[in-house]
């Protein structure tokens, strides 16, 4: 986490280099574990997980989709050339070990966006509480959305509050069709793509995939937003959570809360490090 601080904060140009090559020596040692069994399963996960973040740092840096996959496919040749008995793997992998057994013994991370953050909690297994969670805000009402269970990773659902008293009878989430793109729509002319706001980081509504609510309940206290004293949990499928892990971390989805007489209110979130906290849950089950 602090390397990653420490190359975010660099110049963009050096930023981007200097991540590529961290994700390439993750990926290199993420397959010779699969290959050479390197690691206990706690440190393998962490390594994954560290990965994944690595893969989605990149992106926010400015590599691209092709950029990626350069370094992934020479770390998968490297990986492949590597005798197993070698004294460089060797090396290599009690270094990772070193790193990364603090890391597999963390219970609780949160992952900063260039908005919004996701709090990764693996603590308190048996007890139904966020395992991943982002809040966000939308005109007077207010939402967590991520994954919450009783263990990790936990089922993905969205928990409001509405602050007239309105019961929404449904909801929907919407993100990026991956088949009808190629990829994120992050156009912000005349600013940042930091400065560019949430609502503005989806696309066209042609360019969107929906997901429906499989069920609606009320929400108990334990998931809802801080001090709020009602609230409505909706759940969504497996699939979405699978899918919005595939998502550019620079990209937003959006959550829809549909009211009697076609009333819609949307929420958006930053899909941000989604993935890399939903392959940090993933340390609990092993």
């Amino acid at each position: 986490m602090g390397l990653l601080g420490a190359i975010l904060a660099s110049t963009p140009g050096c930023a981007e280099a200097q991540i590529l090559d961290l994700l390439y020596e993750r990926t290199v040692m993420t397959i010779a574990d699969g290959r050479c069994r390197l690691f206990t399963p706690d440190v393998s996960a962490a390594l994954s997980a560290a990965q994944v973040q690595a893969r989605g740092a990149a992106r926010r840096a400015g590599a691209g989709v092709d950029a990626l996959r350069s370094v992934e496919a020479r770390a998968r040749a490297k990986a492949a050339g590597t005798d197993c008995a070698s004294q460089d793997l060797a090396v290599a992998a009690g270094r990772v070990r070193d790193a990364f057994a603090g890391y597999a013994r963390m219970q609780r991370i949160d992952y900063p966006g260039e908005q919004a953050a996701w709090r990764a909690d693996r603590t308190g297994v048996g007890a139904i509480r966020w395992r991943l969670a982002q809040d966000a805000r939308f005109g007077p009402d207010r939402m967590i959305f991520g994954l919450a269970g009783r263990q990790a990773p936990g089922v993905l659902i969205a928990v409001a509050q509405f602050v007239d008293g309105e019961t929404p009878y449904s909801a929907r989430l919407l993100m990026r069709d991956s088949a009808r793109s190629d990829g994120p729509y992050l156009d912000g002319p005349g600013a940042s793509r930091q400065a560019l706001p949430l609502d503005r980081r989806l696309p066209p509504r042609s360019g969107l995939r929906s997901y429906a609510a499989e069920a609606r309940s009320t929400a108990g206290s334990d998931l809802r937003p801080k001090d709020a004293r009602t609230g409505w949990a909706f759940r969504f499928p497996a699939q979405a959570a699978a899918e919005l892990a595939s998502l550019d971390p620079r990209e937003a989805v959006a959550i829809e809360f549909l009211f009697p007489g076609d009333v819609v209110r949307r929420a958006h979130v930053e899909v941000g490090d989604f993935a890399a906290g939903r392959a940090f849950l993933s340390l609990a089950s092993r």
